[in-house]
């Protein structure tokens, strides 16, 4: 028998792999579903990919790579015999449990028990071998099978593959003196001391100074002012402004030249008014604030406690493991795969996502969206229990979770790999993973269908100079409307006031606080709030050609077919700590946003002139700079701000909007996320010299201008492969003639192939000016409304009437973003639900007065 198996496996040998150092073994999930092996099929692994498949998935896979040897992994969960014995454990198949798989949580550990069976598989006769059969098989299969099942979980490596060379405790943290100048840190609006910068900030640990870093430590941008103070100060530690969390900062040792650990930070930030320890705590699982404990009433209101609450099941009623932390995750994803638009993408091409997925779909975004889609609106996973189960229960005097749900460890590790955030285990923000996710999304629809456009909209801000009443209009793209929470507006104020009058007397006194007091705000004010003017700081007037004070106000050029809207909830305090506005604002079932539709320019309105204000550039590079100090490249600054305002260096804003050739701020936005890894990211923008006379007629094309026309003969490779002259054109300038870059922007930038092709060549030219008007044009036609059809330079929008209803909405119980937990509720077939983790229930009292994000569908036209 040794010798049939050794001849049978002979022709597969040179297909069969030992798992080597830093390859990922995926024996607990299907890559295409949700199948394990405790699923009914049992899961395949391959033997030389090392990847899952379940019973519905394993001959795709046979077929596409011609792998015939796989290990099938099949967990048998019995319920433990009882009698005299009190509960004897029957023999094991194969002695013990082998598989690293963790127990199913929804089985008892005393009530059941484990038994795991392994065999090889080979294709496509289904021949199967038991293991283990160490005498029978090849040395080399049984070290492999050995390997594969010892192997860690994928998501266990990949924690441990994530560690970094140790980083050591700096001489300087014990004995260092912090000066008693009473400096005190605000949660936001920081820039440097020395300069304009808003990124990359550094606070001196010894005097509190404020000051931007070099690209030399994490990758951004500055001017190198916090390096300057320490040789002009001998101040040895620095932190990180952006990086404070409970958890830790980072921290850079200017004497040592490294980053370094400071086990007093806590006690050298207090010593600015930054309370880093009472940022968050965690216990059991979810994080709640050391101090201010969240409201009992918040948790039972809002997660329905105390009522019977029906549970559902089947297609669309599927409920998601809580991985530790990832309801932010799970809340957010039920929602968008309750939207057609979403299932149609992934679940309705499903096969096709799934026949052309790449060799290793773990790592592609769109088959692991089309598996989680399918996995929540299949109703495979959420299936009611039988009714000699319930029976049973019955007879027992116990409930149990019957809905197991699915557990999206492989999507979540996919979508938040390489985000310093979303690849941690800590609690987050819905809104912000919502805004990271339609990222992926428009990064990954290429060439297809995009259902992200269903959430996108233009938005009219509308700035005017206060001293000469002149103004601009611009727009730019948004995702999610965002309401302030004017408190002032509570329509229980009084009751407040006396709640604050209470509070502070027992405070003097040593005594208990007063229960708390909601404030109860009008969605009107809210709405008003929303419309107010706002003031523009440092804002720059073209007219004046100097800083004056500016106001703005933003409107609706165009309605989505879906409108998010946030309330803005979250806060800082003084102390730094996160904290959350105790709220109930009485959100409409209907909406409508029509009142808000941007007008544009108005008659009798003076616009202010199109200049850009002059560039700053730093002392220590001006001597090097002499000639090109006078010269700056005409940049689009209202897309330059838009793109700084989401986080990302000055520099690479600028450099982002000069190479899309001021096209607007999504163009940019775009350039931004394919360059985003380079290693002169954020160095600052290098331009062509210009001549005197071009500073002068700035308007006319210049010599520089038509210098930048790429190379004929890598306009030609490009146009070789069937890409259109202008489309090709178009990419060279904004990748710096790098082909590789521009063949890339090429298929992430679709849309400007619709573009004229028969533009002359004196057009082409013309494209090398920067365009400060890219959606100067969009309120010229008489509804206000834009899209692609109307200019193919924009963003594809789906403009219609501003009037919405309600549909869904996740609320946030606890102190703070970084801590607590989400649910959702969601409107199906009429009738409500919440969606609490891996629990799906009909809803008897939905909080709609206590969410945090909320989502309309609009209401078609009567």
């Amino acid at each position: 028998m040794a010798t049939d198996l050794g001849e049978l496996l002979v022709p597969y040998m040179p297909t069969i792999r030992v798992p080597r150092t830093g390859d990922r073994v995926f024996k607990s999930e299907c890559a295409f579903s949700y199948d394990s092996p405790e699923s009914e099929g049992g899961l395949y692994v391959c033997m030389n990919s090392f990847l899952g498949f379940g019973r519905e998935h394993v001959e795709r896979h046979y077929r596409k790579t011609g792998q015939s040897v796989y290990m099938h992994l099949k967990r048998h969960v019995k319920e433990k015999a009882t009698g005299a014995a009190g509960g004897a454990i029957p023999r094991r198949r194969n002695g013990k449990v082998f598989l690293d798989l963790e127990l199913n949580r929804d089985f008892n550990g005393d009530d059941y028990e484990y038994e795991d069976e392994a065999k090889l598989v080979i294709f496509p006769d289904h021949f199967e071998i038991p293991l283990p059969n160490i005498e029978e098989l090849p040395a080399l299969v049984t070290i492999a099978c050995d390997a594969i099942l010892n192997a860690l979980s994928p998501y266990k490596k990949q924690e441990s593959d994530s560690w970094e060379e140790e980083i050591q405790v700096s001489r300087h943290a014990r004995s260092l003196r912090q000066q008693e100048n009473e400096v005190r840190i605000p949660p936001s609006g920081w820039k440097c001391a020395k300069c304009e910068m808003r990124e990359n900030l550094w606070l001196n640990l010894t005097d509190g100074s404020v000051l931007c870093g070099k690209w030399f430590f994490d990758g951004s941008g500055g001017n190198g002012h916090a390096l300057e103070h320490y040789k002009e100060t001998n101040f040895p530690l620095a932190v990180k402004l952006d990086t404070i969390t409970p958890d830790g900062a980072d921290i850079y040792s200017f004497d040592e030249e490294e980053a370094v650990l400071d086990p007093h930070i806590s006690e050298h930030l207090l010593h600015f008014g930054i309370d880093m320890l009472q940022m968050q705590r965690t216990e059991n699982g979810h994080h709640t604030d050391n101090h201010v404990q969240p409201r009992v009433s918040d948790w039972e209101v809002i997660q329905e406690a105390g009522l019977k609450l029906k549970p559902v099941y089947g297609s669309g009623y599927t409920g998601i493991k809580n991985l530790g932390n990832s309801c932010y995750l799970s809340t957010t994803m039920q929602v968008l795969f309750s939207i057609p638009e979403f299932q149609r993408a992934y679940v309705g091409n499903l096969q096709r996502i799934f026949d052309y997925s790449p060799l290793d779909p773990t790592q592609d975004f769109n088959t692991q969206m089309a598996k989680l889609g399918h996995g929540l609106l299949s109703g495979q996973y959420s299936k009611p229990p039988m009714k000699s189960e319930l029976i049973e229960q019955v007879m027992k005097e116990e409930y149990k979770q019957l809905q197991r749900g699915i557990s999206p460890k492989m999507f979540k590790a996919l979508v938040s790999k390489g985000h310093p955030e979303f690849s941690s285990n800590r609690q987050q923000d819905a809104h912000e993973f919502l805004l990271h996710l339609i990222n992926q999304v428009e990064r990954n629809s290429s060439g297809s269908e995009n259902p992200s456009d269903v959430f996108r909209f233009l938005v009219e801000e509308r700035v005017q100079c206060c001293q000469t009443q002149k103004v601009r209009y611009t727009q730019r793209v948004d995702y999610l409307m965002q309401l302030p929470v004017p408190l002032e507006a509570a329509s229980n104020r009084e009751e407040l006031i006396a709640y604050e009058s209470k509070r502070k007397e027992a405070e003097e006194n040593m005594r208990p606080p007063p229960e708390p007091v909601r404030a109860r705000i009008p969605f009107t004010a809210c709405l008003q709030a929303f419309t107010e003017p706002e003031n523009v700081p440092d804002f720059w007037s073209s007219a004046l050609q100097a800083k004056s004070a500016g106001v703005k106000t933003s409107r609706f050029a165009s309605f989505p077919e879906y409108m998010v809207m946030q309330i803005k909830k979250f806060t800082f305090g003084v102390d730094w700590v996160p904290k959350k506005l105790d709220v109930s604002v009485d959100v409409p079932d209907f909406l409508d946003l029509n009142r808000l539709r941007a007008t544009g320019l108005q008659s009798g309105e003076e616009e202010l002139p199109d200049l850009t204000p002059p560039i700053v550039i730093p002392e220590d590079t001006r001597d090097n700079t002499t000639n090109n100090s006078l010269e700056s490249p005409e940049i689009d600054e209202s897309s330059v701000m838009q793109l700084a305002e989401m986080g990302f260096p000055l520099e690479a804003c600028r450099k982002a909007v000069y190479y899309t050739g001021n096209m607007g701020a999504e163009m940019a936005f775009n350039w931004i996320i394919a360059h985003m890894e380079e290693p002169d990211f954020a160095e600052p923008l290098a331009v062509p010299t210009y001549m005197e006379s071009d500073l002068l007629s700035p308007s006319l094309p210049t010599t520089s201008a038509l210098d930048n026309q790429p190379p004929e003969e890598s306009i030609s490779i490009l146009t070789s492969m069937g890409f259109p002259r202008h489309h090709t054109i178009q990419a060279l300038k904004a990748t710096n003639n790098n082909l590789e870059r521009a063949l890339d922007w090429i298929f992430t930038h679709p849309d400007c192939e619709d573009e004229s092709e028969a533009m002359s060549d004196t057009a082409d030219m013309a494209d090398t000016e920067p365009n400060n008007n890219s959606f100067s044009n969009a309120n010229a036609h008489s509804d206000s409304t834009l899209s692609p059809d109307q200019d193919l330079s924009s963003p594809r929008v789906r403009d219609g009437p501003g009037r919405y209803e309600l549909f869904a909405f996740i609320s946030h119980m606890g102190a703070s973003t970084m801590s607590g937990h989400y649910v959702c509720h969601i409107k199906k077939e009429g009738r409500w639900l919440i969606y609490n983790d891996h629990k799906v229930c009909l809803s008897e009292r939905p909080p709609k007065d206590l969410g945090y994000m909320y989502f309309y569908r609009r209401l078609s036209s009567c």
